[in-house]
């Protein structure tokens, strides 16, 4: 039996109130919905409400995504069913509080070409990664201190917390590991110059999030790079003790440089852009 036939199928077992719910949220535009929205599209009690979400997940039309937060599956979903509402927003029904960051905030700047298949999202909270329809979604446990530099950017109709350019670099220094490596942070750096990225501001942000290799990498890139940053001296000088390596998601190799006390395991050639080494 084909995708179509299937899918007229599960069509014909949604009761009338059912297919009433699904049609009326539907044709808002929405493509995430809440326990409350059933409610109140409906106008039924909260325990009825309840029961007819868990029935529209068995039965295939609803997708659960978190704790009653549900997304609706296209009304002509059969075995290739497509979810048409954007990662991002998909990402923000996931967890409350959060911002998307690293490679995918890098993506959302324009600060790389290269494509994640993974949307990294950052939170306060302890989640489980999730994979919706081939897409991961890698939450990044965070401490309240490294909580901030984002804001409300407009996907859609929808609004979702995305890191600012500045804040994605920082975060991105603190863990090279998602967003695809020194290399890509290079990249980011660079075009973050052209896209009028605050370098004051970034230097602000890697006071306040505190860690020592981030704020390593970032001076010894910018220096790779002739970036300015502002407070150069002041940095340096309060480097943290110990060598981290440059780019932890290679081996743990290279030369420890005093200057920057780093460990270089990649060395300049290997990612910096032509006419810079």
């Amino acid at each position: 039996m084909g995708p179509t036939n299937e899918s007229e199928t599960q069509r014909k077992s949604l009761s009338t109130r059912e297919s009433q719910a699904l049609s009326r949220l539907a044709s808002e535009g929405r493509q995430i919905i809440t326990i409350d929205d059933i409610e109140n599209t409906l106008d039924i009690p909260r325990k009825s409400a309840k029961d007819m979400a868990y029935s529209l997940k068995e039965k295939g039309w609803l997708e659960r995504l978190a704790h009653g937060k549900y997304m609706i599956l296209p009304l002509s979903a059969g075995e290739n069913a497509v979810y048409t509402e954007h990662e991002f927003v998909i990402a923000s029904a996931l967890v409350d509080p959060m911002y998307i960051g690293y490679w995918s905030a890098m993506n959302h700047h324009g600060l790389t070409e290269q494509l994640s298949r993974t949307v990294y999202l950052v939170t306060t909270e302890r989640v489980q990664p999730r994979e919706i329809h081939g897409v991961e979604y890698r939450p990044v446990s965070v401490t309240e201190q490294k909580f901030f530099g984002y804001q409300p950017s407009a996907v859609g109709s929808t609004q979702v917390n995305i890191a600012s350019i500045e804040k994605t670099l920082v975060d991105c220094a603190d863990h090279p590991e998602f967003c695809g490596g020194i290399d890509e942070l290079v990249k980011a750096m660079e075009r973050a110059t052209e896209k009028r990225c605050s370098w004051e501001t970034v230097v602000e942000y890697l006071h306040r999030v505190g860690n020592g290799a981030a704020t390593k990498r970032i001076v010894y890139l910018a220096d790779q790079l002739d970036i300015e940053l502002p407070e150069y001296r002041d940095l340096v000088e309060n480097f943290t003790t110990g060598y981290p390596l440059l780019d932890p998601t290679r081996e743990a190799t290279g030369t420890r440089d005093s200057k920057y006390q780093l460990r270089l395991n990649v060395e300049p050639e290997a990612f910096l852009p032509d006419g810079l080494t």
